[in-house]
């Protein structure tokens, strides 16, 4: 396990590695410097760049972790396109699954790797910024930088 922690336009975040590819993505409290391990230039890179609004998407690998339902929602989320958002019922419908709605934030709350795996476009039926593990404003930030 490798762990990188990086300053961004949206506040520090801490990533960890598993077998060379991303397993976490965490938003902490403060950064005093940047600790970016060799072998984790390029995922600070982009996401960086993506932060800045100069990337839509991420070439590096997931180390995905969680039950087949979760895998199921977080590859759905992976399908919303840059720029849009989805609802909770968009997503439980898209899995073929209609009444999980609740359960698919259930999902996004379990997402280990936001940013990459996009939970913060999924929003509520009344178009409301519902919770995200870094915070709504957090969350209405990143939907900015997509909006731009």
């Amino acid at each position: 396990m490798i762990i990188a922690y990086i300053n961004t336009e949206i506040g520090p975040l801490s990533i960890t590695m598993i077998d060379n590819a991303v397993s976490r993505i965490d938003f902490v409290e403060s950064v005093d410097s940047e600790i970016i391990p060799s072998e984790m230039i390029c995922i600070a890179d982009e996401l960086k760049d993506y932060l800045k609004g100069e990337r839509k998407d991420f070439t590096f690998d997931l180390f995905i972790e969680g039950t087949t339902f979760q895998k199921q929602v977080w590859s759905e989320l992976v399908n919303i396109p840059y720029g849009e958002t989805r609802t909770y019922k968009a997503i439980a419908e898209a899995i073929g699954n209609p009444k999980a709605v609740r359960a698919v934030g259930g999902a996004n709350n379990k997402n280990k790797i936001p940013i990459v795996i996009p939970c913060h476009r999924v929003i509520g039926a009344d178009g409301s910024l519902t919770g995200y593990a870094g915070g709504v404003e957090i969350k209405k930030e990143l939907l900015r930088i997509e909006k731009k």
